[in-house]
């Protein structure tokens, strides 16, 4: 039981360590000030993120109108910017900006960073 609670503390801090790059793919820094520091809440909405933020872009892809996409960018969006995904957050903004445009959004980016995000928190919950 310690060896595993070592081994969380160890992943923890590895994440948070890669967390002070700006090229981290959630600021921890930001989650910890909206969790007053709670570990186990921190821990609680990064999972909660990682499956909406899979299932929305699920359902951008199979979205039949602008008004769904919309929605669910809109969404993501708010959610991103609750934790701290930046790089979700701003590929999410691009692809609105590309709908109110164009009237089509490509969503590769938007894709690309919830799975980078999804990789950097199951790491960190696997930890």
């Amino acid at each position: 039981m310690m060896q595993a609670t070592a081994r969380q503390m160890d992943g923890m801090a590895q994440a948070r360590e890669r967390a002070d790059t700006p090229d981290a793919p959630v600021d921890l820094v930001h989650l910890a000030r909206h969790t007053l520091g709670n570990r186990e809440l921190e821990r609680e909405v990064l999972r909660l993120f990682s499956r909406q933020s899979k299932m929305l872009t699920e359902r951008m892809r199979d979205a039949d109108d602008g008004e769904a996409l919309e929605r669910c960018l809109h969404t993501l969006l708010g959610s991103a910017r609750s934790i701290g995904a930046w790089k979700v957050a701003e590929a999410v903004e691009q692809a609105q900006q590309a709908l109110h445009e164009d009237g089509r959004a490509e969503l590769s980016a938007v894709s690309a960073a919830v799975a980078e995000s999804a990789e950097f928190i199951g790491t960190l919950l696997d930890a």
